[in-house]
């Protein structure tokens, strides 16, 4: 089924289509962003996903099984265990014991990952920061409101 071009027809519809080009501009600079830092870091677009992954999980005191990767990135456990032995080799990662769970492995960030990213990311994330101060914390509130059910809106049915 294809569907039919969509024409604003009044006010809030073109307020609508402006929100949605917005987060087409942003969405792109954002590519635009992880593409620099992938050449700027010699690494492929899986490999830069899972360290962003990790980085993430780990700022919210999140363990991440190799298995929490494979599913994140919607790749296969053959593809998973290549991407860690890759970014093991390089440097970025360590697998160590569950802290709670002997049977089963973590995967962690090590020093030279983190600084790394620091490195490449760091400038960017402060400039974020600092074009969030004009807002107020209701409107902040609410950007993070529709930038999940964006999110949500994007996810397969």
């Amino acid at each position: 089924m294809v569907a039919e071009p969509w024409i604003p027809a009044n006010e809030r519809d073109v307020v609508v289509l402006g929100a949605l080009e917005a987060v087409r501009a942003f969405s792109d600079a954002l590519d635009r962003m992880y593409a620099s830092m992938r050449g700027d870091m010699d690494m492929n677009t899986t490999d830069l996903a899972a360290l962003r992954m990790l980085i993430i999980r780990e700022q919210h005191g999140e363990v991440v099984k190799p298995h929490d990767l494979a599913t994140h990135l919607a790749i296969s456990t053959a593809s998973t265990t290549k991407l860690l032995d890759r970014l093991t080799a390089d440097g970025y990662l360590v697998r160590k014991p569950h802290p709670h769970d002997r049977r089963s492995r973590i995967v962690a960030l090590t020093d030279e990952a983190r600084a790394t990213f620091r490195k490449h990311f760091g400038e960017r994330l402060r400039r974020m920061r600092e074009a969030t101060e004009p807002y107020s914390d209701d409107e902040l509130r609410t950007i993070v409101r529709f930038l999940a059910d964006m999110e949500r809106a994007m996810l397969p049915e």
